[in-house]
């Protein structure tokens, strides 16, 4: 497997990227988050890579973070959603967005994304939802003191920072950060505020 393509970027659009390996010359396929990251052509450049491998072709994709190529294999495992398309989803949205919108069963919100028709919604909402929302729950704080009871207040506290604008990552890791320090306790407003100290 081609984990990482590394050399000289010869050129970029807001879809492709040629990447030079020595006089090699690769091109990737890429989504507007990552051509927004990329240096400008002639300097070094390394993005993470994946091949697609087809009877009639073969295809490389360049991301600029491992969640993003995360999303997208997660996306082309998905009935209906190829690669191209994987991608034109990735051009339309951030991987923390596209996520919170997945975990709030948001149809609508899905669909504004280029790409997205309300039944790629809902099965992307069927596919994905149960391991996002299981994966959010795993980096919740689990120290042994911690209550059902705080656990319930902990939720509260990042959704109300969601709200606020705040990313659910941003958010747990204040939370988390609270709890280390020990102070997780009290009511729901104190609790919001001793968090936002720590964004």
């Amino acid at each position: 497997m081609v984990d990482s393509i590394a050399g000289i970027l010869v050129a970029k659009t807001p879809s492709t990227a040629v990447v030079d390996l020595h006089g090699f010359r690769l091109q990737l396929y890429i989504a507007v988050p990552t051509y927004e990251r990329l240096p400008e052509p002639g300097s070094p450049v390394e993005l993470l890579a994946y091949l697609h491998v087809r009877e009639d072709i073969l295809a490389l994709y360049g991301f600029h973070s491992l969640e993003q190529r995360e999303m997208f294999r997660l996306l082309t495992s998905i009935s209906g959603i190829g690669p191209r398309s994987a991608i034109g989803i990735l051009s339309g949205t951030g991987v923390e967005t596209f996520k919170e919108r997945i975990i709030a069963g948001d149809v609508k919100a899905l669909t504004v994304i280029p790409g997205i028709g309300p039944k790629t919604a809902r099965r992307i909402i069927v596919e994905l939802k149960e391991k996002f929302v299981a994966d959010a729950e795993e980096i919740l704080p689990v120290s042994p003191a911690v209550t059902a009871e705080q656990k319930t207040l902990v939720n509260d506290v990042i959704a109300a920072l969601q709200a606020l604008g705040y990313k659910r990552s941003q958010a747990v890791r204040a939370v988390q950060e609270v709890e280390q320090s020990g102070e997780l306790s009290g009511n729901l407003e104190d609790l919001i505020k001793r968090t936002l100290s720590k964004l």
